[in-house]
């Protein structure tokens, strides 16, 4: 089953505090491509994502963006320096007893101090944020997958419709061919017997041009050749493997037979027929470029 270049997935995972979601988006690509786009806290962990993807997908320029949760609307919570609170604590206490005064500090004038209370990014706990990318990067692949599934069945259906035209023109030509050396000749008898009247004709010089003729004219192999491919692209819509890349050069390959016989050919229904097939392979070329 063909599968699409394009598609889009998401996913989001958590692990004991440490929550991550993920984006994946991805497009047609000679190559598998990925770029990733993760907070400053993840960069460490750029590499495990980008096997992950690869392992996953063939082909494709595919951009992941990860997104890791804050706890607050701000993303920053309140630290507290236990140990300067405590030496706070014992500062106001020498200088109560030192004055005489009674030592009736409370929570607030400790915690109002300067540096007992400060905000700050949450530290990340960096084993459970590697585990809860990986299930989330999994899930968005996964819906990634579904998608270029189902783009995939629209270009398998279009690329078999495309076909049909292809072989049936393939067929009519190759009947135009099979008859033109015989129609060149009976075109080459009259052409003689009108250029010269009462003249007799030489049968085997006659049989020496239409020989030629034939000859400059023959498009056997390349129709073989063309035969040979379509056979191998229909299989590649079912291989189960990616075939994006043979499908593209079986099509530069088809675009060759066709050409060399436009070039051949001085029959005006075969010359019609080439036009159809560098139509309908183009089309053709412009959906590979887009099967993984």
């Amino acid at each position: 089953m063909l599968r699409s270049m394009t598609g889009f997935g998401s996913g989001t995972a958590s692990v004991a505090s440490e929550t991550v979601s993920v984006e994946l988006k991805s497009v047609n690509h000679k190559f598998c491509e990925v770029k990733v786009r993760l907070p400053r806290e993840l960069s460490a962990i750029e590499p495990v994502v980008q096997r992950q993807v690869k392992d996953r997908l063939a082909r494709g320029a595919v951009e992941v963006t990860v997104r890791r949760a804050q706890r607050t609307a701000t993303g920053v919570v309140p630290v507290v320096d236990l140990s300067l609170a405590k030496e706070y604590r014992r500062a106001f206490g020498e200088v109560a007893r030192a004055l005489g005064l009674p030592d009736d500090l409370t929570l607030r004038d400790v915690a109002l101090q300067p540096g007992i209370i400060r905000l700050e990014e949450p530290a990340i706990v960096l084993d459970d944020a590697a585990k809860a990318l990986e299930q989330a990067l999994s899930t968005a692949i996964e819906a990634l997958l579904v998608m270029r599934r189902k783009e995939g069945v629209a270009l398998e259906a279009d690329l078999i419709q495309r076909l049909g035209i292809v072989e049936t023109t393939v067929k009519e030509l190759q009947g135009f061919a099979a008859g033109s050396v015989e129609e060149y000749r009976n075109r080459l008898v009259e052409r003689i017997s009108e250029l010269a009247k009462n003249i007799q004709l030489d049968p085997q010089r006659l049989a020496q041009e239409v020989a030629f003729f034939a000859e400059r004219t023959d498009v056997a192999e390349e129709m073989t050749r063309l035969d040979s491919h379509l056979v191998q692209f229909r299989a590649l819509l079912v291989a189960s493997e990616p075939s994006g890349r043979k499908m593209d050069f079986l099509v530069q390959e088809m675009h060759r037979e066709v050409n060399t016989t436009g070039s051949k050919s001085q029959h005006r229904e075969i010359s019609a027929r080439v036009l159809v097939l560098k139509a309908e392979l183009e089309r053709i070329r412009e959906q590979v470029q887009n099967v993984e």
